[in-house]
């Protein structure tokens, strides 16, 4: 079993209903959940929009892989109402789940980068994240700081 940390995203519609229940579904296909941060409210990041977004991060144990992971977390995205993935730039969207750590695993794949990285520049995701493993974020945090960002 592996520690997986995912961030959660909400922008449109019942944004705290869908990020509940995309927590809850990450749960029943994922694995257990072990902490979760309170929810957030943020300013969109990457885009301009009116709407708001209620973030959070959660920690789950999991025995998937992490390309299961990310295939189970797109099939959560698509049944709560994603039409599709952001590629041309970040767009609004009902939600959004994103794979930032998996244990100590590194990858750098077309589709898939862990740890994610875009998260050490992300107060939507720091926050919550220090709120659940204050430890973890600090590491991310003084690495950031010492190794430029791939952008």
């Amino acid at each position: 079993m592996t520690d997986l940390y995912l961030s959660f995203g909400s922008n449109l519609g019942d944004r705290h209903t869908l990020l509940l229940m995309a927590i809850d579904l990450t749960a029943r296909h994922v694995g257990s959940l072990v902490r979760c941060s309170s929810l957030i409210e943020s300013e969109p990041w990457g885009f301009s929009s009116a709407h708001r977004f209620l973030n959070a991060v959660a920690c789950y144990r999991t025995a998937l892989s992490p390309r299961e992971v990310l295939e189970v977390t797109q099939q959560i995205e698509r049944q709560l109402g994603r039409q599709h993935k952001s590629i041309d730039g970040y767009a609004d969207r009902p939600i959004d789940i994103d794979l930032l750590l998996y244990g100590d695993v590194c990858l750098d794949e077309p589709d898939l980068t862990i740890p994610h990285p875009l998260m050490a520049r992300r107060d939507f995701v720091m926050k919550p994240l220090a709120e659940i493993a204050p430890e973890l974020a600090c590491e991310i945090t003084s690495r950031s700081e010492q190794e430029p960002f791939n952008s």
